[in-house]
């Protein structure tokens, strides 16, 4: 697989989230399947750094985070449901301990 890590602010994630998911805010990652066995993670810093100063962590941890959730989505796991949340954070847990 391919996988290109792609860091944007603010502005572009809003428009990104918005024509992509219809979703009218920044958030933090955006996954892209691009086929033929190829994926794209887009990763908005200000949001890590933001958040990492909510949870008490440095923001290159956040951002790893990010790009793992991002990867995730990429492998077919979802985080609208609860039950698939509780899944995907199950599954990042796994990845991040084995660093």
């Amino acid at each position: 697989m391919s996988l290109s890590i792609v860091f944007a602010g603010g502005g572009r994630m809003r428009r990104l989230n918005k024509q992509y998911l219809n979703h009218d805010y920044v958030t933090d990652v955006l996954a892209f399947d691009l086929g033929g066995h190829a994926g794209e993670v887009i990763v908005c810093p200000s949001m890590a750094s933001s958040n990492a100063k909510i949870y008490g962590v440095c923001i290159e941890d956040e951002i790893v985070l990010y790009v793992v959730h991002g990867i995730l989505h990429l492998a077919g796991y979802d985080d609208h449901k609860p039950q698939d949340i509780k899944q995907m954070r199950l599954m990042e847990q796994r990845v991040l301990r084995a660093f």
